[in-house]
């Protein structure tokens, strides 16, 4: 009995070293596939980085383009599923001077991008220029600075009032869009920087703003996917029923008579 008990001892002291030595493997093999992984993002990100300094100029055509169109950006963003929302009555007169959007990625495509709304002379504001910059560092965090507006005398709509025809001031029920160009602690519920503009307007507008212009999106892409298959009648089938067979054999009887 003894024997036996001192064996299954060194079995599991052999199962036991077996085991480490597997896991010890298994981690070197997770390792070196981890390498592989950050070798694969760095060349992603070499190829997005060329490919940013290819699509500058095109862009730049782009926006050189659209200043021809009047009204081309106030129609894309009112004819944005999601971007609509943030625009108020009174930012909208405001959106009629915008001459150019641009969307920049640092050159350093990991690093951060900035978004630049350029607006002709007009009579709310004496800037030309609005940007909204986003800084990303590698510990993981966010930085987020904006311009701060520099608003003509009593044409500030993001204190919650504005001016109506007689020039008199109003109370304003919308925040203005041109609030969030100096809103820089904005946050999500994991407690990481999360802004909802900038990411539709990198992200979705800015790729193709004439998609939007010319009104051809369905508004899919913001609105939740529901399951409805439930909700659907289930699509009648060809086949018919045992009693509708016998029925219609019966009938072929009766023709052949």
């Amino acid at each position: 009995m003894a024997d036996k008990g001192k064996k299954g001892s060194v079995d599991a002291d052999h199962l036991d070293k077996e085991l480490i030595l597997a896991i010890e493997k298994l981690q070197e093999i997770q390792d070196e596939l981890e390498k592989v992984n950050e070798e694969a993002s760095d060349r992603v990100l070499e190829v997005e980085q060329k490919y940013n300094e290819i699509r500058r100029p095109v862009y730049e055509k782009r926006n050189s383009t659209i200043h021809a169109i009047p009204d081309f950006w106030l129609t894309a963003f009112l004819s944005h599923p999601a971007l609509f929302d943030f625009l108020t009555e009174e930012d909208q007169k405001v959106f009629k001077y915008l001459q150019s959007l641009d969307v920049e990625d640092f050159k350093d495509v990991k690093s951060g991008y900035r978004i630049t709304f350029t607006f002709r002379p007009n009579p709310y504001f004496e800037d030309t220029e609005l940007v909204k910059v986003f800084r990303f560092s590698d510990e993981g965090t966010t930085s987020v600075s904006g311009s701060t507006v520099k608003w003509k005398d009593g044409m500030d709509f993001t204190n919650g009032v504005g001016p109506d025809k007689e020039g008199r001031k109003r109370p304003l029920e919308e925040e203005s869009f041109f609030s969030w160009f100096s809103a820089t602690q904005l946050k999500d519920a994991s407690g990481g920087v999360h802004d909802e503009i900038a990411e539709i307007i990198k992200e979705d507008l800015w790729p193709n703003p004439l998609r939007y212009f010319n009104n051809e999106a369905d508004g899919e892409d913001y609105e939740e996917d529901d399951d409805n298959d439930d909700d659907e009648e289930p699509v009648k089938g060809n086949e018919g029923t045992d009693e509708d067979d016998e029925e219609q054999d019966e009938d072929d009887e009766v023709d052949d008579a």
